[in-house]
């Protein structure tokens, strides 16, 4: 179980006690606040503008760069968010075995890597097993919002979840507070970025999503 202090000076970086174990996020926070996981969180700018801006809600990034975490830590700590913790880890191992299931109100999973190249798509992380573990760590009616520059990517990731059976599409109504580092630098090259917002529902019994 991981336990940290749930102070505004708490350290910024979450350092699970046991990596083989679901994290406890009650300690960790303090609170049973619903919480946000962003998946590759980059250098923290949309981690620590929507943890600022929600203090009802708990956030943890997680990222596997140890320059990107850094820069992360030192926005949350600045900022003086103690709903907020980074994860220095590989995004699929943090979801398959440290987050609870059920614990997660919102996934954020924007720009993750395309590898464009043929002989490297077998890297990418959205896979049918990867909806199926983000399933698992989804509260009821949770949320997975997907954004990424790549069209190639985007479609293959709309055939993953079309064929998903505990997931619906929903609109995105949301306006964000804030965006990437990612984001910023597509929008100034008037690159398209495109969104996916999928809900959880539970798979009924003959194989169909129920509400």
């Amino acid at each position: 179980m991981a336990t940290a202090p749930s102070t505004i000076a708490a350290k910024a970086e979450l350092i699970p006690e046991n990596y083989f174990a679901p994290l406890d996020f009650e300690a960790i926070y303090g609170n049973r606040a619903p919480l946000e996981v962003d998946l590759g969180c980059g250098d923290g700018l949309f981690l620590a503008a929507a943890a600022a801006a929600n203090p009802a809600r708990n956030f943890l990034g997680i990222e596997r760069m140890p320059g990107r975490v850094r820069s992360t830590s030192r926005k949350i700590e600045a900022g003086g968010l103690a709903n907020a913790r980074i994860l220095e880890l590989e995004i699929w191992y943090s979801v398959r075995h440290l987050l609870p299931a059920a614990s997660v109100a919102v996934f954020h999973l924007m720009f993750p890597d395309p590898w464009p190249k043929r002989r490297h798509s077998l890297r990418r992380v959205v896979t049918e097993d990867f909806l199926v573990a983000l399933h698992r760590a989804l509260a009821p009616n949770g949320l997975l919002r997907i954004a990424t520059d790549e069209t190639d990517y985007f479609r293959e990731i709309e055939r993953l979840a079309d064929r998903a059976l505990g997931f619906t599409r929903v609109p995105d109504q949301e306006t964000p507070v804030s965006v990437s580092t990612f984001e910023k630098r597509f929008r100034q090259d008037g690159q398209e970025i495109h969104r996916l917002v999928l809900r959880k529902v539970s798979p009924s019994k003959n194989g169909t999503a129920s509400q």
